[in-house]
C-alpha cells in the first residue's frame, strides 16, 4: 500500500507526473534522534536552513516532500510513519487531522499564491501599469493571449488556494462560499473558460516551479517565494524573468504551519520542539525570509527587502486581503467540481511495460498502481476520477507494443474495462521503452489535438531497456516538435539509465 500511495503522489488528475515523493535527511549527518517530517515541496528550497538546523539542535531531519491532498490521506489514517507535518495551509490539518494527533502546530512562514507572467507579456497585457482582476486575466486567456501552468487543485495547496480564489472572484463575493454558490451555470461557463488557460500541470508547487523553468511557458500561479526562486534561476541563465501580479479579488495566502504528530514519544516531541523553536528563533527567520518568503504581514526587513525585487513586480507594501477558505462540506464539494467537471481535460497515454524483466513484483506493483487511478471507486478517494471529456489511452508494450485500449468517456464501466484489460494482459518477452514512448507522442498528435487536453505521456516501466535506442528517440522527439511531456514512474528493481 505504501508503493501504490506513492504512485498516486506521482500521478495527478490532469494525467502529469510531477514525481514520486521521496524521504531524504537534510545533510545526511546521523544525530540522536531522528525527526521524519511529512512536507510540501516547496519546503525543499530551505534545506541548506535544515541542514544548519540539524547541526545545532542534533536532531536527524528526514524530508519527505509530497502533495497537499495526499498528507492530507496520511493525516487521515493517523500518519504512522512521521513525526511532524509541514503543510503549505493550516487547511489541511484542518481537513485531514481526524484523529486529533496534531499538536504545537505554528506557522513558521507565510507566501501568497499569485501569477507569475512574462514579463514582457504582463506589460502587453497591460497587468504591470494598473490592478488586475480575475476576469481581467480571464479576458486575456479567451482573447488567446495568455496561457500558463499551475498544480493541480486536487493534489496541492497552491492549485486549490488558486483556484478557490478564482470561484470567489467570479462570482463578486466577500461572503463564505456555498454549494448554492457552485451550482450557477455562469460560473460554471466562467470557470471552464479560465481553466481552459492552463498549459501545463503538476502534482506539488515545487514540481510545477522544475517543469516551468525547464520549458518555454508564458506564465505560473504558484506561491511568490517560488516565483521570486523561479526568477534567480532565469536571470541567472540570462532568460527573461517573471512579473508578478497580484489579483485584487481572490487572492489566498499559505500559512506554513509545522506541527507536532502525537504517536505518544515524548523523544520525538522535545525533539520537535528544539526543531520548531529553532525555526521560529529570530535569526533563522530572518533567513527564511532572506528565501523570499514573509515572517510578516507588515512588509520585510530592510535586509532582505532586496530580495523582494521590485522590478520583478513583487509588492511587499500592499495590503493583502486574503480570501477566507469555505467550510469543509463546500471545498469537498468545489474539490470534486474541478475534478470532474471544471477543470481542463486531460489525455493520458499510459505505456505500461510488459516484458519479461517485469514478472513478478513489477507487474503486481503496475497493476495494482492502474487499480487505483482506473477504478473510480478507488479513484475517487485519492480525488484522482475522471471528468469531463478526459481521454485515457494504455498501450501495453514489450520489445514491441502489444495493444492499445482506449476510454473516451468518464464512465466507471468504461474505465474499469480499461483496467480489466491491463488486468489480463500477459507478460511478454524482451524490452523497448523507446518506441513506445514513441508510438504514444504518435498516437496523441496523429489523432487528438493536444492543445484541447492537458496531455501527457506516463511510461511505467522497470527501465530496463534492451534497444539503446534513447539518442534517436530523442531526435525524433525534438523534431516532432517536443510539446507532450513524457514521464516515467519506475516498478520492480528499477534502473533509471
Amino acid at each position: 500500500m505504501k508503493f501504490i500511495r506513492a504512485v498516486l503522489a506521482a500521478i495527478t488528475a490532469v494525467g502529469v507526473i510531477a514525481s514520486v515523493s521521496g524521504c531524504s535527511g537534510a545533510s545526511g549527518i546521523t544525530h540522536g534522534e531522528t525527526l521524519r517530517i511529512l512536507s510540501g515541496s516547496e519546503n525543499e528550497a530551505l534545506s541548506q536552513i535544515l541542514d544548519e538546523c540539524e547541526k545545532k539542535t542534533g536532531v536527524n531531519i528526514e524530508m519527505t516532500y509530497k502533495g497537499s491532498v495526499d498528507i492530507m490521506q496520511e493525516l487521515k489514517s493517523g500518519a504512522p510513519d512521521y513525526d511532524a507535518v509541514w503543510t503549505a495551509s493550516s487547511l489541511w490539518i484542518s481537513l485531514g487531522d481526524e484523529k486529533h494527533i496534531v499538536k504545537h502546530d505554528e506557522s513558521i512562514c507565510t507566501t501568497p499564491v499569485i501569477f507569475g507572467i512574462r514579463q514582457s507579456l504582463a506589460e502587453q497585457l497591460g497587468f504591470m501599469s494598473e490592478q488586475v482582476s480575475v476576469k481581467d486575466i480571464l479576458s486575456a486567456i479567451e482573447n488567446n493571449k495568455l496561457k500558463f501552468c499551475m498544480t493541480s487543485a486536487t493534489q496541492s495547496n497552491s492549485g486549490a488556494s488558486a483556484y478557490i480564489g478564482f470561484l470567489y472572484a467570479l462570482l463578486g463575493k466577500n461572503s463564505a462560499l456555498t454549494n448554492d454558490d457552485l451550482a450557477s451555470p455562469q460560473l460554471r461557463e466562467q470557470i471552464k473558460s479560465l481553466l481552459s488557460g492552463v498549459e501545463r500541470s503538476s502534482g506539488s508547487s515545487g514540481w510545477l516551479e522544475e517543469m516551468f523553468l525547464a520549458g518555454d511557458y508564458d506564465a505560473m500561479v504558484n506561491y511568490e517565494c517560488l516565483i521570486i526562486d523561479a526568477n534567480r534561476q532565469l536571470v541567472n541563465a540570462g532568460r527573461e524573468p517573471l512579473y508578478a501580479v497580484y489579483s485584487y479579488d481572490g487572492l489566498s495566502i499559505a500559512d506554513s504551519p509545522l506541527g507536532y504528530l502525537d504517536h505518544g514519544d515524548s523523544k520525538k516531541e522535545d525533539a520537535f520542539k528544539k526543531v520548531q523553536e529553532y525555526l521560529l528563533s529570530e535569526e533563522v527567520q530572518s533567513e527564511i525570509e532572506g528565501t523570499g518568503r514573509r515572517i510578516s504581514l507588515n512588509g520585510v526587513s530592510a535586509q532582505n527587502k532586496a530580495v523582494f525585487n521590485k522590478s520583478w513586480g513583487i509588492d511587499t507594501e500592499r495590503i493583502l486581503s486574503p480570501i477566507t477558505m469555505p467550510a469543509a462540506d463546500v471545498l469537498s464539494n468545489a474539490l470534486n467540481l474541478w475534478q470532474s467537471s471544471f477543470r481542463k481535460p486531460s489525455l493520458s497515454v499510459y505505456c505500461l511495460d510488459f516484458s519479461g524483466s517485469m514478472k513478478g513484483e513489477g507487474n503486481q506493483q503496475l497493476v495494482n498502481a492502474m487499480k487505483q487511478v482506473l477504478v473510480q471507486e478507488n479513484a475517487r478517494e485519492n480525488l484522482l476520477q475522471a471528468g469531463e471529456g478526459d481521454v485515457n489511452v494504455v498501450v501495453t508494450f514489450d520489445r514491441k507494443v502489444l495493444n492499445v485500449y482506449t476510454s473516451e468517456s468518464a464512465d466507471a464501466d468504461s474505465l474499469e474495462r480499461l483496467y480489466e484489460s491491463v488486468r489480463e494482459e500477459q507478460i511478454g518477452g524482451g524490452t523497448d521503452i523507446y518506441t513506445a514512448a514513441k508510438y504514444a507522442d504518435n498516437l496523441i498528435n496523429e489523432n487528438y489535438n493536444p492543445s484541447d487536453y492537458t496531455a501527457a505521456v506516463i511510461l511505467m516501466t522497470d527501465g530496463v531497456s534492451e534497444n539503446t535506442n534513447q539518442i534517436a528517440f530523442e531526435k525524433f522527439y525534438r523534431t516532432s516538435g517536443g510539446d507532450i511531456p513524457i514521464f516515467s514512474i519506475m516498478f520492480g528493481s528499477a534502473e533509471s539509465d
